[in-house]
């Protein structure tokens, strides 16, 4: 087998389908756009979401709640996350560059830092915000919590 010998699968594909190329086709005359009206006619669009003047479903459906644009979106690390990564990495501190070097933040996240699992080792830790039991378990491990 090579490149001059390959083929579509039997069936895999269909002639296209010629309009307005005389009435001997079966498609001439209007072209299978039917007789009159403005679909008959050239330039004709209909908006997205239109259903022939029937109330289209983005507005039959009732609108529930709000969305803040000014929410801010935490990325969460957990205290067990951290006791790995200075196991694995003997750190003693952690910060934003050392999270996002071991691809567990995004250049642009906000960090928070979260109160799962024991923190045994002492840490310097620097992120934008911490839960209460966070701060509580690092402080009580002897580090040092610093907000950005």
């Amino acid at each position: 087998m090579n490149l001059s010998n390959l083929k579509p699968a039997e069936g895999s594909t269909k002639n296209r389908k010629r309009i307005g190329r005389g009435t001997g086709s079966g498609r001439g005359g209007t072209s299978t756009r039917g007789h009159k009206g403005a679909g008959s006619r050239s330039g004709t669009s209909t908006k997205v979401g239109f259903e022939g003047g029937q109330m289209p479903l983005q507005r039959r459906v009732p609108k529930v709640g709000f969305k803040n644009p000014n929410r801010v979106e935490y990325v969460g690390v957990n205290l067990d996350v951290l006791q790995a990564l200075t196991e694995k990495f003997s750190l003693s501190s952690v910060d934003f560059d050392t999270l996002k070097q071991h691809g567990l933040v995004s250049r642009n996240d906000v960090v928070k830092i979260l109160g799962r699992g024991e923190l045994k080792a002492k840490l310097e830790v620097k992120a934008h915000a911490f839960t209460a039991t966070a701060q509580k378990a690092i402080e009580a491990a002897g580090g040092t919590i610093v907000k950005l």
